[in-house]
């Protein structure tokens, strides 16, 4: 059975010590003091001067309350408390603002990538990162607010109850947090740039009645932002906990759908800018859900990856693309190849080459009808040999290479042409209203003439204007790829797709490049 005994004492002292350090009885000392001299001499003034400050010193009020902070357990590299303090405080801010007039409101701030971060900079630099981050929101908050460490790379903040805050001031809050903590940090003299997401939740929002959900609000809300983009800032609303749960729900059925076929790849053609002649398909995941419909990949990708499915969902998505391959044969279709994309979970596989052969003869199909898509983040970022094995490997093997979504990484020529890459896939970003935009049209122009010295073809990215496609064309882009022409679509409609296109080409005028 638990003693009583020491909570009863503690309660005694928290409430002794504010009346014996309060203004009352610090403005009567003086007189209480010469009462005691008055009535009993000098013995009794020594008592009083002696005894008054071992009565305040024994309710504890000399410790103060960042003394007793100090007593909380903390964290070793960022000197922040950790989840039990910071648990402590949350539930008493969220009793305190409970009282009419007074608010609160609660952030969850993560630093994006900190995974990266270790494997390019090493532990020890990464540890320097969060110390000055740490550093950083304490300098940003005001003195009663609380920071925690609440993970590898997260943090928590709690505001001090006040009168004056509202969903605007919270915005502004967060944007100066994230702009403090993405601030350039010196590592070995070279600058470090971190990114970071945060989602909050406001006292006055918080779902339930206790603590716990308000700080699982604001958590819910980063991870709607981190769902956006990096460098994303969400507030708490009751759509998010809708999301939250729908999270929870397809994490619980993701793995039964990959096996049962709710998972598929779906297909976006991609054309010739000389001839207008399908030239492959890429193949996109989409989740058919038996209730909420079709589930967006960036729903679902992420899910997925925090199971440990991505290797198995590569393995679907590989098979199914192939099986493809052979329908449209044996229909007579004539699609040149067929693009997978392969994570990075997928290309640390060690077994990964032999596995695609052994598909590869399986299916009885050559090995340069396979695209393997590959980010260019992980050309750029590649510190694991067994990545850079096994890309090289299936580059041996005869498969394709494109290098996805470039121009929104780092990758070196020399690296490029150490993953033998052989296409370049232009991101979409570059390539939105090339038409109309002269710089855009620059920056394209750039990667084309980049791509034709180092004998590349091109494929640009989420075309979805006539404009733009006859942009490409004329600059010398080699194949395109987006809304403008289809969107994904199921195998089934495929066949009916290409069937429509092929007539529409004998109609149409051609759309080609200049070359005279």
């Amino acid at each position: 059975m638990t003693n009583p005994l020491p909570g009863l004492l503690t309660r005694l002292q928290d409430r002794i010590a504010p009346i014996l350090t309060g203004p009352p009885i610090l403005a009567f000392l003086p007189a209480i003091t010469l009462a005691a001299f008055w009535f009993g001499g000098e013995l009794a003034l020594l008592l009083v001067s002696l005894g008054f400050p071992l009565l305040i010193a024994s309710t504890g009020a000399f410790i103060g309350p960042r003394s007793g902070r100090a007593r909380v357990p903390r964290d070793s590299v960022t000197g922040l408390m950790l989840r039990d303090g910071f648990d402590a405080t949350l539930e008493h801010v969220y009793k305190a603002a409970a009282t009419p007039g007074l608010r609160s409101a609660c952030f969850v701030l993560e630093l994006d990538d900190h995974g990266k971060t270790v494997d390019r900079h090493g532990q020890a630099a990464a540890d320097l990162l969060l110390q000055r981050s740490g550093t950083r929101l304490l300098s940003t908050l005001r003195e009663g607010d609380t920071v925690a460490r609440m993970g590898d790379s997260r943090f928590a903040v709690c505001l001090m109850p006040v009168r004056q805050l509202d969903l605007e001031l919270c915005i502004q809050i967060s944007g100066r947090l994230q702009s403090a903590l993405e601030e350039p940090v010196s590592v070995d003299g070279l600058s470090v740039y971190l990114s970071c997401s945060i989602g909050f939740c406001l006292r006055s929002r918080a779902p339930g009645d206790t603590a716990q959900e308000w700080l699982t609000a604001a958590s819910d809300a980063l991870a709607e932002a981190k769902q956006i983009s990096s460098s994303s800032i969400r507030a708490y609303s009751a759509e998010t906990r809708k999301k939250s749960n729908l999270r929870s729900e397809l994490r619980d059925a993701a793995a039964s759908a990959l096996e049962n076929g709710r998972i598929q790849p779906w297909f976006q053609p991609q054309i010739s800018t000389d001839t207008g002649r399908v030239t492959g398909f890429e193949a996109l995941a989409r989740w058919t859900h038996q209730t909420h419909g079709l589930i967006a990949p960036d729903t679902f990708l992420p899910i997925l990856e925090e199971a440990g499915l991505m290797q198995r969902l590569g393995q679907v998505m590989l098979y199914q693309s192939l099986t493809a391959l052979k329908a449209w044969d044996k229909a007579g279709l004539q699609v040149p190849c067929v693009a997978v994309n392969f994570a990075t979970d997928e290309l640390r596989n060690p077994r990964l080459v032999d596995s695609i052969r052994w598909e590869l003869d399986r299916f009885d199909l050559a090995p340069e009808r396979l695209s393997v898509e590959i980010l260019e983040t992980v050309v750029s970022d590649c510190p694991d040999d067994t990545v850079t094995r096994n890309i090289a490997g299936l580059a041996s093997l005869g498969c394709r290479i494109d290098l996805d979504d470039f121009g929104t990484g780092q990758a070196s020529i020399a690296a490029i042409r150490r993953f033998a890459v052989s296409r370049i896939k232009i991101d979409r970003s570059f390539v939105t209203k090339a038409d109309r935009d002269p710089d855009q049209q620059r920056l394209v122009g750039a990667i084309l003439s980049m791509a034709e010295r180092l004998d590349m073809e091109t494929l640009a990215e989420g075309v979805e204007t006539v404009g733009e496609h006859a942009l490409l064309a004329q600059l010398g882009c080699d194949h395109v790829q987006g809304f403008g022409i289809a969107r994904p679509m199921p195998f089934e409609q495929t066949l009916e797709w290409a069937a429509s296109h092929t007539a529409k080409l004998r109609e149409a005028p051609r759309i080609g490049r200049d070359i005279g």
